[in-house]
Order: structure tokens, then C-alpha cells, then sequence
């Protein structure tokens, strides 16, 4: 009867080890570059980030450099934290 438990729990432990790197593997890539988007109607972009800030908020779309650049050259704001006007080289 013990023996039984016991082998239940490690296999049980080595599907969800399993599962876990799956999930690991199968994790699509961090964008490189994304929006931060505002609340309400049409949800207006508000600023551009780098695809690691931290300060991104929870509302944001992934984008790529030549959107990036186009955003921020309109005159949307740049992230403070993470400089991403610096990085793709728009300057003021």
C-alpha cells in the first residue's frame, strides 16, 4: 500500500516536470520593443517601451522597430526608464 502511494507521488511530480518545461520551451519570445495603451475608447497609445521594462503597465501590444521609431518620431513619449528613444536613436 505504501509502495503504491509512493509511486503515485513521483509520478505525478515527474508530470508536472514535465509540463513545466514544456512550458519552457514552447513560451513565445519577449517582444522586442511594445506600446503602452490607454484606458477607454480606441485605447490611444501612451508610450513606447523596451520588450524588458518593467514599468510597461498591463494594456501594451508588441511592436516592431520601424513602428517604434514612427511612434516616438510622431511625438509619443518615450519610457523614462527604460530610454527606448536612445536605443533606436531618435533624437530631439
Amino acid at each position: 500500500m505504501w509502495l503504491a502511494r509512493i509511486d503515485d507521488k513521483i509520478s505525478d511530480f515527474q508530470r508536472r516536470e514535465a509540463e513545466r518545461e514544456h512550458g519552457w520551451r514552447v513560451r513565445p519570445a519577449r517582444p522586442e520593443w511594445i506600446v503602452q495603451l490607454g484606458i477607454g475608447t480606441g485605447r490611444p497609445p501612451v508610450q513606447v517601451h523596451a520588450g524588458d521594462c518593467y514599468a510597461a503597465g498591463n494594456r501594451r501590444r508588441a511592436i516592431n522597430r520601424d513602428e517604434a521609431r514612427r511612434l516616438l518620431a510622431s511625438g509619443l513619449p518615450a519610457c523614462p526608464h527604460c530610454q527606448p528613444d536612445i536605443d533606436l536613436r531618435i533624437l530631439d
